[in-house]
């Protein structure tokens, strides 16, 4: 399998399927002195791609940590738990409905792939209680990975810290000779990430404000950064005296489907790709 073929994470808005659009914008990875670091892992499209000898991967999303971290530990167990799951609705409600704070790692994450592979368009959704309650999406997708694609998965994190934390701790920790690349949760077009469907909470103007900030700030430290967003005045505002490129196609505001002139950008330190 090669680099750019793991997509085995449902994830809308995940960037596997517009990666090879802006990969020319982005460094080799031995242009990667130090650690290739990213705040918003979701899918983990670039990391994959890229293949950096080194990195840091955080999302505040725990529970996509823990898939991240069961996978990276314990490839072959994650899967014996995933396949033993019955092929029914009424296992999927059962699984949903089971409390991670009462399991064991492996278990956590196989829930975890089980309930992203079989749930409605891989929805990341969760209640105000903090539960995943997205509906039943059939098992259409179940069986496109394998436990090949996991024990690949576990080597290729091998050399990872995973890290379940808000992105200015992450960002803040970045020093020169690191690589930041960012996908933080918007909406094509849009001011505001506020009623999201698939990520962990919403992303207000505030929290675009604080993550320029910070990005500002790694840049005056040497740290060279690229990120995807939404291409509104306001957020583009905030990145004068960077480098912005439209993206030639991406996920426009239909959920998993990939258009044309999405109203997305890529805002940059630098003007070439690092080499």
């Amino acid at each position: 399998m090669s680099s750019t073929a793991i997509t085995f994470l449902r994830y809308p808005g995940g960037k596997q399927r517009q990666i090879d659009s802006f990969a020319y914008l982005l460094p080799s990875r031995q242009a990667i002195v130090n650690e290739y670091i990213e705040p918003f892992v979701g899918g983990a499209s670039v990391f994959f791609h890229l293949a950096p000898c080194r990195a840091v991967l955080s999302d505040i999303n725990p529970d996509l940590i823990d898939l991240y971290m069961g996978i990276r530990d314990h490839p072959d167990e994650v899967w014996e738990i995933y396949q033993s799951v019955p092929e029914t609705k009424t296992a999927y409600y059962a699984v949903r409905g089971l409390r991670p704070s009462i399991m064991d790692l492996p278990y956590r994450a196989a829930r975890i792939l089980y309930l992203n592979r079989t749930c409605f368009k891989g929805m990341w959704r969760h209640n105000a209680k903090g539960d995943f309650n997205v509906g039943y999406g059939g098992q259409d997708r179940r069986w496109c990975i394998t436990l090949e694609h996991l024990q690949e998965i576990s080597e290729r994190l091998q050399n990872t810290l995973l890290m379940c934390s808000d992105f200015q701790n992450v960002i803040e920790n970045s020093r020169e000779g690191d690589y930041l690349f960012l996908d933080p949760p918007y909406r094509p077009g849009d001011r505001e990430q506020i009623h999201d469907h698939y990520r962990f909470g919403s992303f207000r103007f505030l929290d675009q404000k604080r993550l320029s900030r910070a990005l500002h700030e790694a840049t005056r430290r040497g740290v060279h950064w690229a990120m995807t967003n939404s291409s509104h005045p306001d957020i583009l505002n905030l990145y004068c005296g960077c480098y912005i490129s439209p993206l030639e196609k991406g996920t426009g505001n239909q959920i998993g489907h990939v258009i044309s002139s999405p109203n997305e950008v890529m805002i940059r330190n630098y003007e070439e790709a690092i080499a």
